[in-house]
């Protein structure tokens, strides 16, 4: 493993401690080095990415340094607001990224996605109208990059189960799996805005929260997987 890879693990760890255990000094130390660190290997081992691939991915996380900080405090909707549209700058970058890569569009992919995201839009507009519209335009820019990332075509040798490239020695494989984590992640900032009501369970479902984003970002940030997709020669017989 790279060092700096190491050390997000370690400093998501923190994050997640200090979210389960309501020490917030943990989170404000920990949470805002999280992407810088990602962002840190890839202008370290990103070597082989064209210089517009390194650009958006570091781009990218930049914009989730800003989220991240910005929802350390997950209780303020206008922090809530403001970290759902620096994480749809984020999404935009990833969607690029897929998109340059190949990715694009399936039924299949699109439909249990689509479903997804009008569930979670109408509880919102139900349960939490202040925030339903800033939230359901950001859930547009997530559903988006989870559709690319989950394009079968990204990862040919893979084995694709709902939609979902299974994750293999092939790093694009595991893009799929980062953005079905990314999705359950903010899934749960949804059911922990409108149900959780207890200290404790707040507690406990931020730190799940954290733990899925953390684990989602580890996959999507990894230089590796956001090489160009090879296209095989066409052999052509010679008379």
């Amino acid at each position: 493993m790279r060092p700096l890879r190491a050390a997000f693990l370690a400093a998501a760890a923190v994050t997640v401690y200090g979210a389960v255990t309501g020490r917030a000094k943990a989170q404000w130390l920990a949470k805002p080095l999280l992407m810088p660190l990602l962002a840190a290997d890839v202008a370290t081992a990103g070597s082989s990415l064209a210089p517009v691939e390194r650009t958006v991915l570091i781009g990218s996380l930049g914009a989730a340094t800003v989220g991240d900080i910005l929802l350390i405090d997950p209780d303020d909707d206008r922090r809530l607001i403001a970290g759902a549209s620096s994480f749809a700058v984020m999404q935009a970058g990833y969607s690029t990224l897929w998109w340059r890569m190949g990715g694009r569009p399936t039924a299949e992919v699109v439909a249990p996605r689509l479903t997804a995201w009008l569930c979670a839009a109408g509880l919102l507009r139900a349960k939490a109208p202040s925030v339903a519209a800033p939230l359901a335009a950001y859930g547009v820019t997530l559903g988006t990059a989870a559709v690319l990332a989950s394009d079968p075509t990204l990862a040919p040798a893979a084995r694709n189960i709902a939609g979902v490239n299974v994750p293999g020695a092939d790093p694009r494989s595991r893009l799929g799996l980062g953005a079905l984590l990314f999705t359950v992640s903010d899934g749960l900032i949804v059911l922990r805005r409108l149900f959780a009501r207890g200290q404790r369970a707040r507690r406990v479902t931020e730190g799940a929260i954290l733990a899925t984003y953390a684990a989602a970002q580890y996959l999507l940030a990894d230089p590796k997987a956001h090489g160009k997709v090879a296209v095989p020669a066409t052999v052509t017989a010679s008379e």
